[in-house]
């Protein structure tokens, strides 16, 4: 599984700083090559999945901002550590069957509002829920 920083790096002048977030694998090694020494642990489970969730924020939040898209592998790098934890396959079905009900986001339809006929009857009243009537 992937490492966290538990609670600091300790730099070559003895300053240290915190983290307590999920980062790549190979980032310890990345900070002993710059002559720091990084204070890891390591997490599975539903630990993992929840440091994976906190991570997505982070790297979709920094995407939103800079509209790089290295940050936007980024947001797939989580997205793909995720899914393997769910089950590819699953997920992959999942997809399909959201596609094929509902469409993709190809077309770049945005939904402003929804209007009635007056008669008070929603589309939850029809058995669709709040997240099918926005399109989620």
């Amino acid at each position: 599984m992937s490492d966290t920083d538990e609670t600091a790096t300790r730099g070559p002048n003895g300053e240290t700083t915190g983290y307590d977030k999920l980062v790549r694998d190979e980032i310890p090694a990345v900070i002993r090559a710059d002559g720091a020494e990084p204070v890891t642990e390591r997490v599975d489970g539903a630990a993992y999945e929840q440091r994976l969730a906190e991570k997505l924020r982070e790297e979709t939040a920094e995407f939103c901002e800079a509209r790089d898209p290295k940050e936007l592998a980024d947001v797939l790098a989580v997205v793909d550590a995720l899914v393997e934890q769910v089950g590819r396959e699953t997920v992959e079905r999942l997809r399909e069957q959201k596609a094929a009900e509902r469409g993709r986001f190809d077309d770049g339809v945005v939904l402003l509002r929804v209007e009635t006929d007056g008669s008070g009857r929603s589309a939850e009243a029809d058995g669709e829920s709040e997240s099918t009537k926005t399109g989620e």
